[in-house]
């Protein structure tokens, strides 16, 4: 999956509004390339629709906002979204756009709650990657995916932050990793377990003489690997080594292994006996949230999943895991 940004072409009558827009998204940080795929997609329904004027008329957009087939909630919710940031855009710049409400989009009533694995699981899974073998279509994958699935687990990387990596961003004598440009905009630095950067040694000694701009773990093409290769072969690993798939929406996804590694992350250190409120500030930074609120909904997920642990930190940390309030 390329990091270029898209690059749509517009031919509506906003056109050139929906340039303006994204280059306003983009001069704030924004990379914005969902956003422009779906922008894309509303001006060839606008000029499909026949539009001829500088405007967003309300019959045409609704048509647009529309659910569709099998399309999820958050889905739509996000198109709708879009929508809406435009027309308050257009509004700005003095031309007819109504303003979508948010209610529009369909009720999803059902939460989806990540798949956290056992520690089991999770030897099962690193098990099965080691088995693989190479292959035509892709030699090197049996050297890449062990490394690929390690720092998914091991670190908590999204997969994109992992599937992007390149040469110089992996300093293997002093054990840090770069993420650039992740999620939020941000770079950050997140530093292995010793033992992951050893093996990480290991595999770039066997592909040596790279450029410091080549993917650190290229695709057959010397590309990078897709997100979609990659969850499929994890389907594949999970059917495997025994572990059930519970259907579209409820996992294992491959993002799982990020919430896995949290998780286990905060029951290791419940056992130690550590600090907490300290912890979860490095946990934050580690996995590169914004603020605390996305990382304290891991405590949640730790006392679900080991109710034991909830007695335990209440008597050494106080209320240290905030109650759910019910609506």
């Amino acid at each position: 999956m390329s990091s270029k940004c898209f690059e749509p072409e517009f031919r509506s009558p906003v056109a050139r509004l929906m340039e303006q827009f994204i280059q306003e998204k983009q001069a704030c940080g924004h990379k914005y390339n969902v956003g422009a795929r779906l922008l894309q997609q509303l001006d060839d329904h606008l000029s499909d629709k026949g539009l001829n004027a500088n405007e967003l008329p309300w019959s045409v957009t609704r048509q647009w906002i529309a659910k569709r087939p099998h399309e999820s909630a958050s889905t739509q919710q996000h198109r709708i979204s879009i929508v809406r940031q435009f027309a308050q855009f257009m509004c700005r710049m003095g031309y007819p756009a109504p303003v979508v409400s948010r209610s529009l989009a369909v009720k999803d009533n059902v939460g989806f709650a990540p798949r956290i694995l056992t520690h089991g699981e999770v030897q099962r899974l690193l098990q099965a990657v080691d088995q693989l073998s190479a292959t035509a279509h892709a030699p090197l994958r049996h050297r890449i995916m062990p490394e690929i699935f390690r720092l998914l687990y091991g670190c908590g990387f999204r997969v994109n932050e992992v599937l992007q990596l390149k040469v110089r961003d992996v300093d293997l004598q002093k054990g840090v990793i770069t993420v650039r440009q992740g999620k939020f905009c941000k770079d950050r630095l997140v530093p292995p377990a010793l033992s992951l950067v050893r093996r990480l040694q290991v595999y770039a000694a066997y592909m040596e003489n790279r450029s410091p701009d080549a993917f650190f773990f290229p695709s057959p093409c010397n590309g990078a690997w897709s997100k979609q290769a990659t969850y499929h072969l994890f389907r594949k690993l999970l059917l495997e080594c025994g572990i059930l798939h519970g259907g579209r929406g409820k996992g294992p996804r491959l993002h799982d292994l990020r919430h896995t590694f949290a998780v286990h992350a905060l029951l290791r250190w419940y056992q130690d006996g550590a600090d907490l409120n300290a912890k979860l500030l490095v946990l934050a930074a580690y996995l590169g949230h914004q603020s605390l609120k996305g990382t304290q909904r891991y405590l949640h997920l730790t006392a679900e999943l080991f109710p034991e642990v909830t007695q335990r930190a209440s008597a050494d940390f106080g209320d240290v895991i905030p109650r759910r309030v019910c609506p």
